[in-house]
């Protein structure tokens, strides 16, 4: 074997959307970035659908979520149990819906942003080692029978429920097995759903079809009574039986062109940081597939941590930032396991007592309003906050909706528009500072923020100064401050000017 050696500023490991959007980032921020994949090609298997409105607002901020949107089926109300509406259309949100495309073609605009912002996307290439020191990563591959040493200041594992990373680190994965023998398969139907879903349970088991939107259909459906092993390949008569007890009829369900059964496990690591290695998406939490929230959840990792990479390889900021990814994802995941978790011990619930209890529960909470409107926010990902300081102003560490904004200034002459909009002025990955006046005490912070004035000076934040980070969420806000409170904020999150 000969042995290779590569330098760069940071080693994702997996190509998966939550890498890809993290190399993408870090790319587009000017740092060297190397993704390694095991996979020798790209991946044509969906495992995911559902993309929610908070991850369509990330992708709008990196200029993505349009581009998706028009691949697959916006879908404004979903059913559960066939029994409770949990309407969409009211989200605050700019995507009031969740999204059903193929999660391959979330990849491939992710793959593509990433490679033409510079990132190295490296295949074939599988991880046999990793160490780690006081001033970097060094993690080894084999690649064509060639072994190559990867150095790095960070590393990243995005590679998935099986990580690499994290047995190499040697962390643990404590949690249990949720659901076993769920079965998959690609199918075509004779009728379309009425919503172009459905979804639904009866006291045996669950299906749920959702469109390709190529004609093929997705089934996953699960039945106490039908327990096949990991792997095994569910026949067309199984699926069609179980989803006519479930939904009530098959849709005229044929050709199956694929099928698979897997277990669900729910896990979680204690900790995404270990030393200049962090974990991210499923090699971090896996959870079932209730709710659509694996890969949502991973790509709002990825978003998390990328800018703060950004600012500490770039100096803006010091590594105490990072373990801000710790404190603030971490919760988020361990409630996207509780939530799943949840969801999906109802579905497949047991005894008769739990099943009649779970037809109550569902009943009230199809007749409560709230109780309805808080789950969509859940899901969605809209009502994600992180921890603020008690002293700080309510806004600090609440996503920021995407505002309405206008220009401080007219832009001279041969300069690009302002930006419009929240979500286009993060386009730019940087912080963006709204206020109604004049910002001068920020002038040294000019190349790190776009500033702009909310488009409605009478509205809601009409004396308010707030600092969004780059991924959407407030950093900082104050009520008329001063020019020296401006500057401390500035200062804190920006570094010296």
């Amino acid at each position: 074997m000969t042995e290779k050696q590569t330098v760069t500023d940071v080693i994702v490991v997996g190509a998966g959307p939550t890498g890809l959007l993290l190399a993408g980032d870090l790319a587009a921020a000017g740092l060297g970035v190397t993704v390694l994949e095991k996979r020798a090609t790209e991946s044509t298997l969906t495992r995911a659908f559902a993309v929610h409105a908070r991850t369509l607002e990330l992708l709008d901020a990196r200029g993505l979520a349009d581009e998706l949107i028009a691949t697959g089926r916006p879908v404004d109300s979903l059913k559960a149990f066939n029994r409770v509406r949990v309407d969409l259309g009211h989200l605050p949100s700019r995507f009031p819906f969740v999204l059903l495309t193929p999660q391959y073609r979330t990849e491939q605009l992710l793959h593509d942003r990433a490679v033409k912002a510079g990132a190295t996307i490296l295949r074939g290439a599988e991880v046999t080692g990793l160490r780690q020191d006081t001033e970097g990563v060094t993690v080894e591959t084999v690649l064509d029978g060639a072994t190559t040493t990867h150095r790095a200041r960070y590393a990243v594992g995005a590679d998935g429920v099986h990580s690499t990373v994290r047995d190499l680190l040697g962390l643990p994965f404590p949690g249990e097995s949720v659901v076993d023998s769920v079965l998959l398969a690609d199918v075509r139907l004779e009728r379309e759903p009425e919503d172009g879903t459905a979804a639904g349970a009866d006291e045996n088991g669950f299906a749920l079809l959702v469109p390709f939107g190529d004609g093929w259909y997705r089934v996953l459906a699960w039945d106490r009574a039908e327990q096949l092993p990991d792997g095994a390949a569910p026949g067309l008569d199984l699926l069609a039986d179980i989803t006519r007890r479930a939904l009530g009829e098959d849709y005229g369900l044929h050709d199956v062109r694929w099928s698979s059964t897997f277990h669900s496990d729910e896990r979680q690591v204690p900790s995404y940081r270990s030393g200049r290695v962090f974990l991210a998406g499923d090699a971090a939490h896996c959870h079932s597939p209730a709710g659509g929230l694996g890969m949502n959840t991973g790509l709002q990792d990825a978003a998390n941590l990328s800018w703060k990479l950004a600012a500490v390889l770039s100096d803006r900021a010091t590594d105490a930032l990072l373990d801000t990814y710790q404190t603030e994802r971490h919760p988020v995941g361990r409630a996207a396991l509780r939530a799943s978790g949840a969801m999906i011990r109802v579905a497949v619930a047991q005894s008769a007592a739990t099943r009649a209890l779970r037809g109550a529960l569902v009943q009230v909470a199809g007749r409560v309003d709230a109780v309805v409107d808080r789950g969509a926010r859940t899901v969605s990902g809209i009502g994600i906050a992180y921890p603020a300081p008690k002293e700080a102003h309510p806004l600090v560490g609440k996503r920021v909706p995407d505002l309405r904004l206008t220009a401080l200034e007219p832009p001279r002459e041969g300069e690009p528009a302002a930006p419009q909009r929240l979500y286009e002025a993060l386009r730019a990955g940087r912080f963006v500072l709204v206020s109604n006046d004049e910002v001068a005490a920020a002038d040294p912070w000019a190349d790190q923020l776009v500033t702009a004035a909310p488009a409605d000076p009478h509205g809601k934040l009409r004396d308010t100064v707030l600092l969004i980070r780059p991924d959407g969420y407030a950093a900082w806000a104050a009520v008329d401050p001063g020019a020296g409170e401006l500057r401390a904020a500035l200062t804190e999150w920006l570094g010296e000017a």
